[in-house]
């Protein structure tokens, strides 16, 4: 239970409905465990009574009502227990799921790249409903099954001592205390396979997440078959997890109804031999009875807590994960910068046995169009995501206009940074939605210029809706170089005094990115611009080239000087060319 204490603190908003669904727990467990074998032994022994003097209808009719009074009072609290403990775990799970996609707007890049997206989807999906069903669960049964147990054994302590004394309290109760070692035993086997099925079934979504997202190529290389086999082991993978839980699970009710079954027997053997009443017996065994349900519910209670575990688990792998790109306590707002960025003794890791940037330090001046060249793995894209602070330094510094990025709000950084990617995400909303990102307050006449500069606004007006065309699951409905033409056209209407394009002229035909470049001519001008260059062409007007080779800035200088004067520069633009 200490686990899940912080947690309860999502029902603190809550408490007014959880305490009267709790009041109403407590009414129908009275209802249950005293008030059922009470009208039993109030009701049977008036009516089948021989030697009784005859009821009059009246009386007749006042006993006989004790039965729908303690039925009705037992459903309508029933009712609204449920009704109101379902309310309050509706509105919990909205709090924790909102939580939860609250934290995952702030974790650091290096999160999602150590955690597959369908894995996270089932996290915050399944595992946060599973832990609202335990909390609800848990906030209801932890009072209303020991009010339920404690009339029940109130009662048949009270009855018995009357009818034999403590002898007969102490046989009637003695088996009791043992129904809860199948609790106990249960309970250790379910602790492992909780967290297990929640394990699995994060597995099963990421394969289902993962085929959703590649459904052309799946198509493309007839990976039908080997999907729906990869698929079918990942689900019989769970099954089996789930099974393994069921079969504990599921064991405990009739475990607890055979020691059940054995107390009353021992109860009848003790009631035959002391001469009880017949009508005494009746009542003690519905009251004794009466006590097990809760004791099955506790039990029940105990396995929803180990699949709350498991479930807890995973979710506070996210909750508890650290914000390490965050605010310092004295971040200054800084509204527009100059452009300037340097970069002193920078080194990176995303693992720490694996440099991936050694040592960096370069200037680059305001306005400087830099392009990043270099193989495949050198540090070029890395080394560019630091503008941003989508990772820091592990060791040295980056500063804009001599200030430590990590001086600054972030908000106030970022707004002074443009990023046009490879590939570009839209969201399903309209095209003016989509661009309006950029900047929120902009007109519609700015956006509309910015797309006409980024030779977007043809090809919008061409659709029905024109700009309030929705674009599809990460722009679906549009062609590549559609989509790279809106992504720059958010550049041009963010007007940041630093621009990041990482090729983003890649996507387009030749006739297009003629045209791009020409307006990239005019965007670029009083900016600093980094192009992580995969094409060669792309860098024909950077003012400023670096070289990277293996986490290192090996050269810098302007093509020409480079390709004369860089072994590695000038093989890596001749194999291009000759491709080319």
């Amino acid at each position: 239970m200490r686990r899940f204490r912080p947690y309860f603190s999502y029902l603190r908003p809550h408490r007014g409905l959880l305490t009267l669904a709790i009041v109403c727990g407590i009414l129908a467990g009275v209802a249950s465990g005293f008030g059922l074998p009470y009208m039993v032994k109030k009701v049977f022994p008036v009516i089948f009574a021989k030697d009784a003097a005859p009821l009059t209808a009246w009386a007749l009719a006042l006993v006989a009502l004790w039965i729908p009074v303690v039925f009705v009072v037992r459903g309508v609290a029933t009712y609204l227990n449920t009704y109101f403990i379902q309310l309050v775990g509706t509105r919990v799970l909205e709090t924790l799921r909102l939580d939860f996609f609250r934290k995952l707007q702030v974790l650091p890049l290096s999160f999602f790249q150590k955690n597959s997206t369908g894995d996270l989807l089932s996290r915050g999906l399944a595992d946060a409903n599973q832990l609202q069903v335990t909390l609800t669960t848990v906030a209801n049964e932890i009072v209303k099954s020991p009010a339920s147990l404690v009339g029940s054994i109130a009662f048949i302590a009270w009855t018995a001592y009357h009818e034999q004394g403590v002898a007969l309290v102490l046989v009637t109760l003695a088996v009791v205390p043992l129904s809860v070692l199948p609790i106990r035993y249960v309970g250790k086997k379910l602790i492992k396979r909780a967290g297990q099925i929640q394990a699995e079934l994060g597995g099963v979504t990421d394969i289902f997440s993962e085929n959703l997202g590649a459904t052309k190529e799946v198509r493309a290389f007839s990976l039908e078959a080997r999907e729906t086999a990869r698929f079918t082991r990942a689900s019989q993978t769970l099954i089996r997890a789930q099974l393994k839980f069921m079969k504990y699970e599921k064991a405990l009710t009739p475990l607890i109804e055979i020691i059940s079954a054995v107390g009353i027997a021992f109860t009848l053997l003790y009631a035959y031999r002391v001469h009880l009443a017949q009508d005494t017996f009746i009542t003690l065994i519905t009251a004794l009875y009466a006590s097990y349900e809760p004791i099955k519910k506790l039990g029940s209670l105990n396995n929803e807590l180990k699949r709350g575990l498991g479930a807890l688990d995973r979710l506070e792998q996210v909750l508890q994960a650290p914000v390490t790109i965050t605010d310092a306590p004295d971040a200054r707002a800084y509204p527009r910068a100059t452009g300037e960025l340097a970069f002193e003794a920078v080194s990176f890791a995303y693992h720490a046995d694996e440099p991936v940037l050694q040592n960096v330090s370069i200037r680059i001046t305001a306005g400087t169009v830099c392009a990043l060249v270099g193989p495949s793995g050198a540090g070029k894209s890395t080394f560019a995501n630091l503008v941003p602070r989508f990772f820091d330094p592990v060791a040295g510094r980056v500063t804009l206009d001599g200030h430590d990025l990590r001086a600054l709000r972030l908000f106030d950084l970022r707004r002074n940074i443009a990023v046009v990617s490879q590939d570009p995400v839209l969201f399903n909303d309209t095209i003016f939605n989509n661009l309006l990102i950029a900047r929120p307050d902009a007109t519609r006449d700015a956006v509309e210029d910015a797309a006409r500069a980024a030779y977007a606004h043809d090809f919008i007006r061409g659709f029905p809706e024109g700009y309030a065309t929705i674009v599809g699951e990460r722009g679906a409905r549009l062609s590549g170089g559609q989509k790279q033409r809106l992504a720059l056209a958010r550049a041009f209407l963010r007007d940041a005094p630093i621009l990041i394009l990482d090729e983003a002229t890649s996507a387009l035909d030749s006739e297009s990115e003629a045209a791009i470049q020409l307006a990239l001519k005019k965007l670029v001008v009083g900016k600093t611009v980094l192009i992580i260059a995969h094409r060669f062409s792309t860098i024909r007007d950077a003012t400023k080239i670096l070289v990277f080779d293996r986490g290192e800035i090996v050269a810098t200088g302007t093509h020409a000087k480079l390709h004369s004067g860089n072994p590695l520069y000038r093989s890596l633009y001749d194999r291009q060319q000759m491709s080319a």
